[in-house]
Protein backbone atom coordinates (compact mmCIF):
# COMPACT_ATOMS: atom_id res chain seq x y z
CA UNK A 1 0.00 0.00 0.00
CA UNK A 2 1.18 3.30 -1.10
CA UNK A 3 0.78 6.65 0.56
CA UNK A 4 -1.94 8.89 -0.94
CA UNK A 5 -1.01 12.42 -2.52
CA UNK A 6 -2.07 15.57 -1.49
CA UNK A 7 -4.35 16.20 -3.80
CA UNK A 8 -5.92 12.06 -3.08
CA UNK A 9 -6.32 12.76 0.50
CA UNK A 10 -8.38 16.45 -0.40
CA UNK A 11 -10.48 14.26 -2.57
CA UNK A 12 -11.21 11.35 -0.24
CA UNK A 13 -11.80 13.64 3.02
CA UNK A 14 -14.00 15.52 0.59
CA UNK A 15 -16.56 12.15 0.84
CA UNK A 16 -15.85 12.14 4.58
CA UNK A 17 -18.06 15.06 6.52
CA UNK A 18 -16.08 15.81 9.45
CA UNK A 19 -12.84 14.42 8.52
CA UNK A 20 -9.91 16.48 8.38
CA UNK A 21 -6.29 16.16 8.04
CA UNK A 22 -3.49 16.90 10.85
CA UNK A 23 -0.21 16.26 9.35
CA UNK A 24 0.50 12.78 8.26
CA UNK A 25 -3.30 11.46 9.62
CA UNK A 26 -7.31 12.06 9.14
CA UNK A 27 -8.79 12.47 12.05
CA UNK A 28 -12.48 13.26 13.68
CA UNK A 29 -14.00 13.94 16.80
CA UNK A 30 -17.01 12.55 17.52
CA UNK A 31 -19.92 13.85 20.42
CA UNK A 32 -22.01 11.55 21.58
CA UNK A 33 -24.39 11.39 24.43
CA UNK A 34 -22.12 10.15 27.56
CA UNK A 35 -19.67 8.01 28.27
CA UNK A 36 -21.11 4.96 27.63
CA UNK A 37 -22.51 5.86 24.34
CA UNK A 38 -18.52 7.02 23.57
CA UNK A 39 -17.48 3.76 24.74
CA UNK A 40 -19.64 1.69 23.12
CA UNK A 41 -18.98 3.35 19.98
CA UNK A 42 -15.86 2.64 19.94
CA UNK A 43 -16.59 -1.02 20.97
CA UNK A 44 -18.54 -1.23 17.47
CA UNK A 45 -15.72 0.72 15.15
CA UNK A 46 -13.05 -2.17 16.87
CA UNK A 47 -14.97 -4.55 14.92
CA UNK A 48 -14.42 -2.84 11.56
CA UNK A 49 -10.79 -2.33 12.45
CA UNK A 50 -9.68 -5.41 13.89
CA UNK A 51 -11.84 -6.99 10.36
CA UNK A 52 -9.55 -4.67 8.60
CA UNK A 53 -6.13 -5.08 10.40
CA UNK A 54 -6.14 -1.39 10.53
CA UNK A 55 -5.83 -0.21 14.09
CA UNK A 56 -6.74 3.69 14.40
CA UNK A 57 -5.72 6.17 18.15
CA UNK A 58 -8.88 6.42 19.99
CA UNK A 59 -9.06 9.01 22.66
CA UNK A 60 -12.11 8.64 24.52
CA UNK A 61 -13.09 11.78 26.76
CA UNK A 62 -16.97 11.89 28.13
CA UNK A 63 -18.68 12.35 25.71
CA UNK A 64 -16.53 12.64 23.05
CA UNK A 65 -14.17 10.16 20.93
CA UNK A 66 -11.31 11.52 19.00
CA UNK A 67 -10.24 8.91 15.72
CA UNK A 68 -6.98 8.94 13.91
CA UNK A 69 -6.30 7.00 11.02
CA UNK A 70 -2.44 6.55 9.50
CA UNK A 71 -0.52 3.92 7.95
CA UNK A 72 2.58 4.02 10.08
CA UNK A 73 4.43 1.74 7.82
CA UNK A 74 4.18 4.08 4.74
CA UNK A 75 4.42 6.94 6.68
CA UNK A 76 1.40 9.12 6.41
CA UNK A 77 -2.75 8.39 4.63
CA UNK A 78 -3.00 5.80 2.46
CA UNK A 79 -6.33 4.18 0.91
CA UNK A 80 -6.61 1.66 4.06
CA UNK A 81 -7.24 4.68 6.47
CA UNK A 82 -9.84 6.38 3.80
CA UNK A 83 -11.70 2.87 4.25
CA UNK A 84 -11.80 2.69 7.30
CA UNK A 85 -12.96 6.39 7.91
CA UNK A 86 -15.68 5.24 5.73
CA UNK A 87 -16.54 2.48 7.91
CA UNK A 88 -16.17 4.25 11.01
CA UNK A 89 -18.95 6.43 9.40
CA UNK A 90 -21.54 3.84 8.66
CA UNK A 91 -21.07 3.21 12.38
CA UNK A 92 -21.72 6.46 13.68
CA UNK A 93 -24.52 7.65 15.43
CA UNK A 94 -26.25 10.12 13.90
CA UNK A 95 -28.56 13.23 15.32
Amino acid sequence: MTRLTDDEIIQGLALLAGWERAGDEIVKEYRLGNFRDSVAFVVRLSYEAEAANHHPDLDIRWNKVRVALSTHSEGGVTAKDLDLATAIEALAPTG
